[in-house]
């Protein structure tokens, strides 16, 4: 066992070059992971320990009879080629088609050229059971030749990844848990290529870069036989670097036993044993491997346990490419149309009658001239639309149709394709997609303390973003009676978004209208401190919910209601609080629809109870006067009333007639129309009302019957 083997349990030292590519590197694997880790401490401690972990358990298994008892096992991935070049066409289909055999070969170990592999290297000599295939199909389920071509104007990328997204002149991945992605461009800076290694990044950038010029008949010479591709997929599947880039220290590895230690990485093409500073003598360094530099025509062979340490990095972290359907050419039926979108109309409807849009995909290979569309509402056909037009095979096109009436409630939409053509649809099971609506008549006043049956009262509804619940019906919980809405836990827990909606409502020839709700909120027991953190939110959209703008937005220690960590948090009647949204600009300006919106950190107990949207129409005896006490004389509770809103505001006092104070409001942060003074514990008499403002007292006398 080489000296650099012990690092399996413990590596201390983590070799790259942090000053960027040297003039000798052809590949910036290595570089572009050193550039991750200095971008992110913590993200460099993660990967160094799932790198020890997987280490340790390659070591502690006996990969060797495991492999000889599999060995009619294939593990066949599916390959995806973009090209991205300002000629993309500059690169052929036949040059593709070389460099996919040419990684084959290597894996397989049957290239002509693996019968140079000396004899004193005979013995390491490993063939792999991973083999590639040019993708059969795109991921939404397109026929494809598995190579895509993208225009450029990029003069040339370096390792950053730009190459990888369209935003930045690239071309996205393909889902590159269903396929190997290899993006062909030019490289700067003579470089030849470089990989993602398994979990080191962004999971749309995971695949390899190579330059175009180094594939099978390109203008690198030396380096253009198609080897680079089969360096960079190496370390696609875990290995690196064969000297272990440490600059000729000999204290790096490799982390493989099999492969002798090596100074620095290899140049030209060697022949013959070739020793060096860190293998002196014995069989030499092994320039022959994939994971040198040495120029292609001396690049022949992987060890046995590179080949182990791949195929265990592959149903380790790359499992998933193993059951894709990449591989899979596509079954196209002569007539097969694909219902593919359900866009309008949105789960909630602000009109009568709804208008659906949807998309439709023609996969058959007969051009899609007609087609019946079936609208179904809870089960019952409403219409049986018949398109015409012109759809060549898998093309796409939007439908707008016709414009259908709705009554109050919850349905669900079904859309349904059948006949295209006028033949049988041959493959049924693309033709139907539903969705939940729901439509209820603007209302004037809400109130709601969700003790009803049922999820959600009626009119309400939830709207994510995400495949989360976001609010949920919490029993036992309640600032009254016994249930609340509750703020899901959801696993997400980084920032999705959940609106509870109300019912529409509208305000007209009133004076003033508001939204008041009771709210509890505690930190959460996996609470830590961070930002961003929950937040609650009301929102107000007057488009039916196409936008919306906040009136509303508590986060942290202004959102909670009880200030320390608790589990399974169940407030009591005092940890509730009563906040108020003034409405008042909203009153004569059309219907508006009203949501809570909780963003989601997986930091707070949240519950919502007694939501009252309610409206205020003044008398005119309060618009003569503006201060108003009422009812006089009064029960017990009575009404101090203001108009228009009293900027001025200090304080509102209720004495006996004897002078004592019994009662003190202080509104000097925020003053509103309306206040409620529960006297019933007082005795019968005459009681003095002060509204105290900066300039003025005024002064009402009221009887307690």
């Amino acid at each position: 066992m080489k000296c650099r083997f012990i690092h399996y349990i413990s590596v201390l030292i983590f070799f790259v070059c942090a000053s960027g590519l040297k003039a000798q590197d052809h590949c910036a694997t290595m570089p572009r992971l050193d550039s991750l880790f200095e971008n992110n401490s913590s993200f460099r401690k993660k990967f160094e320990q799932n790198r020890d972990n997987f280490n340790l358990r390659l070591q502690q298994r006996n990969t060797a009879s495991q492999r000889e008892g599999d060995a009619e096992i294939t593990y066949t991935i599916p390959v995806v080629f973009h090209i991205v070049l300002s000629d993309p066409f500059v690169v052929t289909d036949a040059q593709i088609q070389a460099q996919l055999e040419k990684l084959n070969n290597a894996f397989s170990g049957t290239g002509a050229d693996s019968s140079s592999v000396p004899s004193w290297f005979k013995p390491l000599f490993a063939k792999s059971r991973i083999r590639f295939c040019l993708a059969q199909r795109t991921p939404d389920g397109a026929p494809s030749a598995g190579i895509t071509r993208t225009t450029t104007s990029v003069t040339s990328f370096t390792y950053d990844d730009k190459v990888k997204y369209i935003s930045s002149g690239g071309k996205d991945s393909w889902d590159p848990d269903s396929y190997y992605n290899v993006w062909i461009c030019r490289l700067n800076n003579n470089l030849l290529g470089y990989a993602t290694f398994p979990e080191d990044g962004d999971a749309d950038a995971q695949g390899v870069v190579i330059d175009y010029r180094s594939l099978p008949g390109g203008s690198y010479t030396n380096y253009n036989t198609g080897k680079t591709l089969c360096h960079e997929t190496g370390h696609y599947f875990n290995l690196y670097h064969i000297w272990g880039d440490d600059d000729g220290a000999c204290t790096g590895t490799d982390y493989v036993d099999d492969t002798p230690n090596q100074a620095n990485s290899s140049t030209g093409c060697s022949s013959g044993i070739k020793t060096d500073r860190c293998t002196s003598g014995g069989n030499g360094i092994m320039y022959q491997n994939y994971m040198d530099y040495s120029y292609d025509a001396c690049l022949i062979m992987f060890t046995t346990e590179q080949v182990e340490r791949m195929e265990s990095a592959l149903l380790t972290y790359r499992s998933s490419l193993l059951n894709a359907q990449g591989c899979v050419p596509v079954t196209l039926y002569d007539y097969d149309a694909a219902l593919t979108g359900l866009y309008e109309p949105d789960q909630r409807l602000c009109s009568s009658s709804y208008s659906p849009l949807i998309s439709i995909r023609n996969k058959g290979s007969e051009t899609l001239t007609a087609l019946n569309i079936s609208v179904i509402l809870n089960g019952e056909v409403k219409d049986i639309y018949n398109w015409t037009g012109s759809l060549a095979s898998w093309d796409t096109t939007s439908i707008r149709l016709p414009q259908y009436p709705i009554e109050q409630g919850d349905y669900t939409l079904l859309i349904k394709l059948s006949m295209p053509n006028g033949r049988a649809d041959e493959d049924t099971a693309n033709d139907i997609l539903s969705k939940a609506i729901l439509y209820y008549t603007p209302v004037t006043n809400i109130e709601e303390s969700f003790e009803g049956d049922g999820t959600l009262p009626q009119g309400w509804d939830i709207l994510t973003n995400e495949n989360i619940k976001g609010w949920q019906k919490s029993g036992g919980v309640a600032s009254t009676g016994k249930t609340s809405m509750q703020k899901t836990m959801d696993a997400y827990g980084s920032g999705q978004k959940a609106l509870l909606r109300l019912p529409e409502t509208y305000f007209s020839g009133v004076d003033s209208a508001y939204l008041t709700f009771n709210i509890a909120a505690a930190p959460a027991v996996s609470a830590v401190v961070q930002s961003p953190v929950d937040t609650l939110e009301v929102l107000l959209s007057q488009n039916c919910g196409v936008t919306y703008q906040s009136l509303y937005k508590q986060y942290g220690t202004s959102l909670y209601t009880k200030n320390t960590v608790a589990a399974g948090f169940n407030p009591s009647i005092t940890e509730w609080r009563k906040d108020t949204v003034n409405l008042l600009d909203y009153i004569d300006k059309g219907n508006v629809l009203l949501a809570f919106r909780i963003s989601n950190y997986n930091q707070s107990n949240i519950y919502i109870d007694d939501v009252n949207v309610f409206t205020v129409t003044v008398n005119s005896n309060l618009k003569a006067k503006g201060f108003m006490v009422t009812p006089n004389p009064t029960a017990g509770i009575v009404y101090v009333q203001f108009y228009p809103a009293p900027e001025k505001l200090q304080a509102i006092q209720v004495y006996t007639v004897t002078g004592q104070l019994i009662r003190n409001i202080n509104t000097s942060g925020a003053a509103l129309n309306l206040y409620a003074i529960d006297l019933t514990a007082q005795p019968p008499g005459m009681y003095i009302v002060r509204a105290v403002f900066k300039d003025r007292v005024e002064v009402k006398k009221i009887i307690r019957k």
